[in-house]
């Protein structure tokens, strides 16, 4: 493929992973754990081992409770209890290896991870590349089109935009739409009330769109759907809340993004020496991390 590829992960799915995975049996040189910064450049260490990419974003969430999204809805993510303070401390030293590897590291406290990406996506994109993105979440395949790609690393599984029907019932254009109708209880966002995956599915395979569907209700009672003449009344009822859910939902492409490209650069010796001693970082690990810098 002559195209050039730009790799964008979504590092805090694999931080959590990472944390929730990796015994407690790493400590740093203060005694804090560090189970998800070993656990984490594992996961990177391999990536970048197997895929070698030439160009690479790493995405973290910052705007845990200060995205603009917090705005529009208060109650957005409000479900979620605050990470201890064992956890945002090795998110600082997972961002801090990334930088010291040289990748493009990407955090900003308006907005979120899968902001970033989708920003770098677009940006990328008018720029020749294709996009492969690391990351399972299903949020994140509205982004696809033409040759990108979506790479759920742990489970060694890929897919394009035309294998995102298969998956989640809708074309990756609709996936904004689609969790607009149904919610997101991870993000707490309702939904219109009484729509399932299945009758979403089937109503943006009628409408195409949720402006088509709302333009267009008067149709929904006369479609081959199980309750449709109350979908209809929900639909009317819930309009704005259904726009609303639509904004939260949909991934913004205009972030504030550093003006330098995402080429993979040299890492800093010093740097990576001094985060190695201070997480307890075994030889075999620091021979890894000094090749993946280039050093």
């Amino acid at each position: 493929m002559t195209q050039p590829t730009l790799h964008l992960v979504d590092a805090s799915l694999y931080v959590f992973r990472a944390w929730h995975s990796m015994p407690d049996e790493f400590h740093d040189a203060d005694g804090w754990p560090t189970n998800a910064v070993h656990g984490f450049a594992r996961f990177l260490l391999e990536l970048l081992e197997r895929e070698r990419p030439g160009h690479v974003v790493v995405a973290f969430d910052e705007a845990l409770d200060s995205c603009f999204r917090n705005a529009l809805y208060p109650a957005y993510k409000a479900n979620r209890d605050p990470a201890p303070p064992e956890l945002r401390r090795q998110f600082a030293w997972c961002k801090a290896l990334c930088k010291a590897l040289g990748l493009a590291t990407l955090a900003h406290a308006d907005y979120e991870a899968d902001d970033l990406i989708g920003s770098a996506v677009h940006r990328a994109r008018g720029q020749g590349f294709r996009n492969v993105i690391v990351s399972a979440d299903k949020d994140l395949s509205q982004l696809l089109q033409d040759l990108d790609e979506q790479y759920d690393f742990a489970k060694g599984q890929r897919w394009g935009a035309d294998g995102v029907k298969a998956r989640h019932g809708v074309h990756a254009h609709q996936i904004a739409d689609y969790l607009a109708l149904t919610g997101d209880a991870v993000d707490n966002i309702p939904g219109v009330t009484g729509i399932g995956p299945k009758s979403a599915a089937v109503l943006l395979a009628h409408f195409e769109s949720l402006d088509a569907l709302l333009a267009r209700i008067d149709e929904v009672p006369f479609l081959r759907l199980r309750g449709a003449a109350t979908l209809a009344t929900r639909l009317r009822e819930q309009r704005e809340h259904a726009l609303l859910w639509r904004r939260l939902t949909t991934i913004a492409l205009d972030a504030p993004l550093p003006e330098h490209g995402f080429a993979r650069g040299r890492g800093d010796v010093d740097e990576l020496a001094a985060l190695a001693d201070w997480v307890k970082f075994g030889p075999m690990t620091r021979k890894r991390l000094a090749d993946a810098a280039g050093l």
